[in-house]
């Protein structure tokens, strides 16, 4: 296989990182790297609640098994956020994980930019990450430590012509996860971000991307960001805190 062939996707089988007993909340579940993620979650043995706006989230949580559940959530609005963090309370006790997965990309040029581009989109980029932490955190906290693993993009660490509202929210995003694990370690809450580049998902027409340039030219399996997620989730990053995880093919090399 040559370094442009996308690897065969794989059933998510066994895993060698270990997770039974824990309880995970991914948002922007519904469908692409969300439901990639929750799909290895729960392989490797958590329960996991997929939240997300749109209601194909629950087909997604049914295809998973007992151990998949699905809420909606708007993670915009803090209410919604204290309605499935008190859900997740009720019924499991407890939360171990939590990915900051949704996010919505929009492309338009500096100059035709509207405030209302601007607001929408830090709403659910960087604003809902940020309530997420703070809803998430006392539970997180509370049975000795969990993990919460926020999504950026390699639009957060370089700049982005045509999207800047999507690159200051990425870059805002890691900003406020280093800042979380510096605040959240006393709690025994570990806090990394990762940075996918060109994933091949719903939200990018990547079929008609030319990734011909990069070291590895072709956009990733969502399966692909989903596994390091998983492996900063698990006890074998116990010292990985407040870090930034690039994950691109070599774009930014």
């Amino acid at each position: 296989m040559t370094a442009s062939q996308a690897p065969e996707p794989q059933a998510a089988g066994p895993l060698a990182i270990d997770l039974t007993g824990k309880v995970a909340l991914v948002t922007g579940a519904a469908r692409g790297q969300g439901a990639a993620e929750a799909e290895l979650l729960v392989a490797a043995g958590s329960s996991v609640v997929l939240a997300d706006v749109d209601p194909i989230g629950r087909d997604t949580a049914a295809a998973l098994g007992e151990r998949a559940e699905f809420v909606e959530l708007d993670v915009s609005d803090e209410d919604s956020w204290r309605t499935a963090v008190g859900g997740i309370h009720e019924r499991h006790g407890r939360l171990d994980i939590l990915v900051n997965n949704a996010g919505v990309y929009r492309k338009k040029a500096l100059l035709d930019l509207e405030r209302a581009d601007l607001v929408g989109l830090f709403d659910i980029n960087l604003l809902g990450p940020i309530l997420g932490m703070k809803a998430c955190a006392p539970l997180l906290g509370a049975d000795g430590g969990g993990v919460i693993v926020n999504v950026a993009s390699i639009s957060g660490v370089r700049g982005h012509a045509g999207a800047l509202t999507y690159a200051a929210s990425k870059w805002g995003l890691r900003g406020a996860s280093r800042s979380a694990a510096r605040e959240l370690a006393p709690l025994g809450i570990r806090v990394n971000c990762v940075c996918p580049g060109s994933v091949d998902t719903p939200m990018i027409d990547a079929a008609n991307l030319d990734l011909s340039h990069l070291p590895i030219p072709r956009a990733a399996a969502a399966t692909e960001i989903a596994r390091l997620v998983i492996y900063l989730a698990s006890d074998l990053a116990g010292y990985v805190t407040g870090s930034d995880f690039v994950i691109d093919g070599g774009a930014t090399a």
